[in-house]
């Protein structure tokens, strides 16, 4: 399910700049109908600008002409070749809630304590979303505030057993082949 860039900057486009009816508008940009009505009274996304599909190569003009013709057609996006074939972006640094971010000291304090030799400062930074820094100042109990309790990673939601796992698992591997 390929969807057109900016969909509603694409829809306020094609409000202003084609006869095509709600329905083939909201069908092209994966907007409800009433969205799209909405757009167009001035209700929705007032202050927007358009984005030109045919610039951008979503659509042609041959295309919208066709369905401007013919109300039962529906618009098809240009597929390209060349954005099919790009392998999937890698995830991010994951985003941690800011109720969880007090408990990160916690639970690196945590994972020292119960893994000091199986894990490294940058595995324990990766599993709890921190820096290798932070996890330094606690290991060396310079940390700007004294922490006193320890809390599991996985309990506060900073990591899953399965990381755990298997960042100690490729810590010992490691061990092993030396």
């Amino acid at each position: 399910m390929n969807k057109p860039l900016m969909p509603k900057a694409t829809a306020i486009w094609l409000i202003e700049n084609t006869s095509l009816t709600f329905q083939q508008i909201s069908e092209f940009c994966y907007l409800h109908e009433l969205e799209v009505q909405g757009i167009a009274d001035g209700d929705v996304a007032s202050g927007m600008q358009g984005y030109d599909p045919i610039d951008n190569n979503q659509l042609t003009k041959e295309e919208i002409q066709k369905c401007e013709k013919n109300p039962s057609l529906k618009l098809q996006l240009i597929s390209s070749s060349i954005i099919e074939n790009l392998p999937p972006r890698k995830k991010d640094t994951k985003y941690t809630p800011i109720s969880l971010r007090q408990e990160k000291p916690h639970a690196i304090l945590w994972l020292i304590k119960r893994y000091s030799d199986e894990l490294s400062d940058s595995q324990i930074a990766k599993l709890t979303g921190s820096t290798k820094n932070t996890v330094d100042a606690i290991r060396k109990g310079t940390y700007r505030e004294a922490i006193l309790e320890t809390k599991s990673p996985m309990d506060v939601g900073l990591c899953t057993y399965e990381n755990l796992e298997n960042a100690i698992n490729k810590t010992r591997k490691k061990i092993s082949k030396e």
